[in-house]
Formats: structure tokens, sequence, C-alpha cells
């Protein structure tokens, strides 16, 4: 395991995975939302695993077959589609749509767990923030577009 360095080294990218995705399955929970902690963090470290396989695997067969981590991560992105998907629901009575954000969290976790797999903490660090900030300012802006009062801001002649 040259290329990953040791097991120590495996370790601390499925933890970071696990963490930096509980941060966000966190604020699922808080939040109400079906998919929450366990599964945010169950999904980033699902994805770690699978890069780090792919790691070890590439440089163990590198003089026998040629293997690309990066297919494995494109499998992920795929596969964690899937999963995004079956959280999406469609209510036609209410003509509404639910789920958009968790499936789409559920995307970003895995790709932070990709990245922490990968070894790239700083990217799966500020991936996790930028999300964080997606779930709780911009959730607050949306809702006040929603309710419009960013319209009745406009009437007044404050913004643009």
């Amino acid at each position: 395991m040259e290329l990953i360095g040791s097991n120590w080294e495996v370790l601390i990218r499925l933890i970071v995975a696990m963490v930096l995705g509980g941060l966000l399955g966190f604020e699922r929970e808080l939040a109400g939302k079906t998919a929450g902690l366990r599964t945010y963090s169950l999904i980033s470290v699902g994805a770690a695993l699978y890069v780090v396989i792919s790691q070890v695997v590439a440089e163990q067969f590198s003089g026998v077959t040629s293997f690309d981590p990066l297919r494995v991560a494109s499998s992920i992105v795929v596969g964690i589609g899937f999963v995004g998907a079956g959280m999406i629901i469609f209510k036609e009575h209410e003509h509404t749509v639910k789920g958009l954000t968790t499936a789409a969290g559920i995307w970003v976790a895995a790709g932070i767990g990709m990245a922490s797999g990968f070894g790239l903490y700083a990217v799966a660090l500020f991936a996790t923030l930028i999300a964080l900030f997606i779930f709780i300012v911009l959730y607050y802006v949306d809702r006040q577009v929603r309710k419009g009062e960013l319209k009745e801001f406009r009437k007044k002649g404050n913004v643009g």
C-alpha cells in the first residue's frame, strides 16, 4: 500500500469522510429530513472506501493490468444518483416535488467522501462548509423569496 502509505492513512481518510458526511447529516437531522446523520455518514464513508480500494488495486496490479481509480469515482457518482433519485417524491395532487435538496445533499456527501478517499482533505472540508452554507443560509433566503418578502423589498426600491 505504498500509494496510500499505511493503514493509519486509510483510517484517517475514512474517519474524515465519516465526520464531514456526518456534519451534513446532522444538519439534515436537525431540519427533520428523512436522510440524516447515519445516511450521510455511510454514503460519505462508502464513497471514500471505494476510492481507497481502487487506489490499492491500481497500485497492486500496476504492472499486470491497467486500472484507473477515476473510473471507480465516476461509477460512485452514477450509483449515488440512483440513491438520490429514490429520495425525490412528486406529489401530483399537490403539484409539489419533495426531496430535491436531500438528493443533492447525498450527491455532495458522496463527493466529499471521494475527496477524503483521495486524501484531498482541504477540498472535502471546503465542500462541506459550502454545503452547510447552502443548507442553512440559503434555506432562509429561499424561504423569504417564496414568501414574497424579497418582492416587497424590491418594490420599496431597495434592490435592483
